[in-house]
């Protein structure tokens, strides 16, 4: 007898170490990892993001799939299991949204505070209203005892919210987050996610009565995330310095910043708040620019996209029950709530977005967007559950369901559409002779060693124009991967980790062009972001066009396969960085400028932001090329340490001819009915009499002709002016064959910079300034050479 109880004991605890919590919720998350990545490999080609794949990889595991198998069900859903979840779903999310306030565009957030607001305030009112109005049915339908408030609270929080989490992970798959509108569906998210959590905070302390304990609490919550703020800061700054010659911080000094958010994150939280937009608001106000920054965001980035987002969401999809709608009455309740939802946000975004004359295209996408669901309301809904606020187990039941199903209805629907509305957020090259300077420059500019960085990011800096005026650079570090290296690398190590052997990849190089960027940053304000692409030279040029096309840039710049001697002549470099050079300008998807870079001791850009005057020359002979070159000149010649200067080349037969062009003489009639040389030249002729009016005749920009008979003529007066300024700006190509540069082109050595800038970039042509030879965009040489390449 004893020995059979001792064997019953033993079976007993076997079960107990089979069924515990951690084991289940260990399997679960594994489970759902794997689950969620082939559904992803299945369902990537068809254009579904990740969030919803995850989140359908949770439902069909959860009690609407796997789990009405009985044996499943008992291993995954314990009652006693609901702690455990819910405090790692705490981990998740603070850690979530600590990244991406990381990661958020925290100036365009600012700038556009207002039309986000409005956008995120619409859709947010109008769910509040058709939730008030369908509270009492659904009251009533749920056979739900307690307060009407509480679950109209609920509801309400249920319908506004728009889950920022998977608003950025949507937009970021489907290559439009980087688009005005994605942007703003992701500031719009977030403030209503704002919205959410204080209803969500009312929710929580609904049976605290003093308001004077609000208010007291309100001062801890802001007084907890300021003071965290502020040692962010110092200590930041502080691991920037300690660890001036490496590359990136090491582990312990990541886990004391993430120790810190955890901690603040946990007090908030036992105050009664939820932690999401705390986490958000220091991750965002975490001082960018630094090793500390750049370091979390290397560490951070690969695990949450990879393991946390798919169980996060999985989890979510996971507690769908949709078994329970086979009920009548709970089926009705759950089609008015989708039915409210999408209602709400469609009136609600779209009456904003009229305001804002948005066009309509763009507020349906922005309302589907705002529609996404699954974050702040699963947590409201979790506390009510937890607290008993409303005692009908049918109601969350209906809830839960209503969420997850309107996520995975709505989340295919956005896809299709951003498909479809390519032409209005797909990525829309631009023209700089018609760009409006005002308006946000994208500059991607590419480094293979250190050497050009501070001229590049001089360039950058002389840029920028005024400060209202909004610029977001790009600094791209190519480095070659040898083709037959091999290595045990495997691809999610990184360049601290101890058993990782990257370092070869970028060398010491990684820590010059980290301490330049940080230089540069704390000079000037202007933070630059970096991007890092290994690959071949014989690919290199993908990852080039690739990232151009996924930041949405205006211009991409390159450094030229030359560089500069310490006796001042140029010495060529890598082949394959010329045919890197070549091949962006044959198939890049905006403008390309390469950059001669002559060095900073020789004059050229200063960076610093001292108020040293630099000197700029655009030369100009005609052509969409040295259009596109006076285009983008015009931010140079709104900074105030910049005097720019425009020389145009004329033949002897065309003095004067800038004063005497009629712009309005242009028409597309007229320019149909004469010859294509004397339409490049009527173009020419309105672009510098407009350029001419807007800054030349204000005294922004000065102006200079010059009268040549041919080629050598031209050549002669660049030697004259080859010391009076520190960089020259030179259209490549499209003029033709004209007679200003008429054998200029009999030694060409690099047909890539065009006739110009190849005697620029020449031995004989010795100056002390950098050159930038720019090329417009030109669509059907790029489709022409796609064809070619297939």
């Amino acid at each position: 007898m004893a020995a059979a109880t001792e064997q019953m004991a033993a079976a007993g605890s076997c079960n107990q170490e089979l069924f515990n919590p951690i084991i289940s919720m260990g399997w679960q998350y594994s489970l759902i990892l794997v689950i969620s990545h082939i559904l992803q490999i299945l369902l990537r080609p068809l254009g579904q993001a990740s969030p919803i794949v995850q989140i359908l990889a949770g439902f069909l595991m959860g009690p609407s799939g796997f789990s009405r198998i009985k044996a499943v069900e008992e291993f995954f859903i314990q009652s006693y299991n609901s702690g455990y979840y819910e405090f790692m779903a705490l981990i998740f999310r603070t850690i979530i949204m600590f990244l991406i306030g990381l990661e958020t565009d925290f100036p365009y957030l600012m700038r556009n505070i207002r039309p986000a607001s409005i956008i995120a305030c619409g859709s947010s009112l109008g769910c509040t209203v058709f939730a008030s109005a369908v509270t009492f049915l659904v009251f009533q339908e749920t056979a739900s005892h307690g307060s009407s408030f509480i679950m109209a609270l609920m509801i309400i929080i249920t319908l506004a919210n728009a889950a920022s989490p998977i608003v950025v992970r949507v937009a970021a798959d489907l290559k439009f987050g980087t688009s005005e509108t994605g942007k703003l569906a992701i500031s719009s998210s977030l403030i209503a996610d704002a919205y959410s959590v204080f209803l969500l905070f009312i929710l929580s302390e609904f049976k605290s009565t003093s308001i004077a304990k609000w208010i007291f609490f309100f001062f801890l919550y802001f007084l907890i995330v300021g003071v965290v703020i502020v040692i962010n800061m110092y200590l930041a700054n502080w691991l920037n310095r300690r660890n001036r010659n490496k590359k990136y911080l090491g582990n312990t000094e990541i886990f004391i910043l993430v120790a810190i958010l955890y901690i603040a994150a946990m007090a908030l939280e036992q105050l009664g708040f939820s932690s999401i937009i705390a986490s958000f608001l220091i991750g965002s106000m975490f001082p960018r620019g630094g090793k500390a920054a750049r370091t979390l965001l290397i560490k951070l980035t690969y695990p949450i996209h990879n393991f946390i987002f798919p169980i996060y969401f999985g989890n979510h999809g996971f507690r769908a029950n949709i078994t329970k709608l086979k009920n009548l009455r709970n089926f009705m309740v759950f089609s008015i709530l989708i039915l409210s939802s999408i209602g709400g946000k469609i009136v609600g975004t779209l009456a904003a977005c009229f305001h804002l004359k948005i066009p309509y295209r763009e507020g349906v996408l922005l309302s589907f967007m705002m529609n996404l669901k699954g974050h702040v309301d699963i947590l409201a809904l979790t506390i009510g559950l937890a607290n008993d606020l409303v005692s009908s187990q049918n109601f969350y039941d209906v809830m839960i369901a209503t969420i997850i199903v309107n996520t995975l209805i709505w989340g295919p629907i956005v896809a299709f559409m951003v498909r479809r509305e390519s032409d209005i957020i797909g990525y829309r090259q631009i023209y700089f002779e018609s760009h409006n300077p005002e308006t946000e420059l994208r500059i991607l500019a590419c480094v293979h060693s250190p050497r050009p960085v501070a001229t590049m990011l001089g360039l950058v800096a002389a840029s920028r124009g005024p400060r209202e005026v909004p610029i977001t650079p790009y600094l791209m570090h190519l480095v070659e991967l040898p083709g037959k290296k091999k290595t045990n690398l495997m691809y999610n190590q990184r360049e601290d980790d101890e058993l990782s052997d990257e370092d070869d990849y970028g060398g010491n190089d990684v820590v010059e062009i980290n301490d330049a960027m940080d230089m540069f940053t704390s000079e000037t304000g202007l933070l630059v972001q970096q991007i890092k692409a290994v690959s071949p030279f014989s690919r290199m040029h993908a990852d080039v066009c690739n990232t151009a096309e996924d930041i949405r840039a205006s211009i991409v710049v390159l450094p030229f396969h030359k560089h500069q001697r310490i006796d001042g002549k140029l010495e060529n470099g890598k082949q394959g960085i010329r045919t890197t050079n070549q091949k962006v300008l044959r198939h890049a998807p905006c403008s390309v400028a390469i950059l001669i870079d002559r060095g900073l001791t020789a004059g050229c850009l200063n960076p610093s932001g001292s108020d040293s005057l630099q000197h700029i020359a655009i030369l100009f002979f005609g052509g969409p090329d040295d259009r596109e070159a006076l285009g983008f000149s015009k931010r140079l010649g709104m900074d105030h340490h910049v005097n720019l200067t425009i020389i145009r080349f004329l033949p002897s037969s065309s003095r004067g001819q800038i004063s005497g062009v009629n712009i309005a003489h242009k028409t597309d009639d007229v320019l149909m009915a004469i010859p294509n040389d004397e339409v490049e030249k009527e173009t020419d002729s309105a672009i510098l009499a407009d350029f001419h009016s807007r800054y030349v005749a204000t005294g922004q920009v000065g102006y200079v002709e010059k009268v040549v008979e041919n080629g050598a003529d031209t050549a002669s007066a660049l030697r004259d002016m080859a010391e009076m300024y520190s960089l020259f700006i030179v259209g490549k190509d499209g003029r033709g064959h004209s007679i200003l540069t008429t054998g200029m082109s009999d030694w060409e050595e690099c047909p890539e910079l065009g006739k110009v800038g190849d005697f620029l970039a020449s031995p004989e042509f010795d100056i002390s300034g950098s050159v930038l030879v720019v090329q417009q965009y030109r669509p059907s040489k790029n489709d022409d050479d796609d064809d070619d390449d297939k």
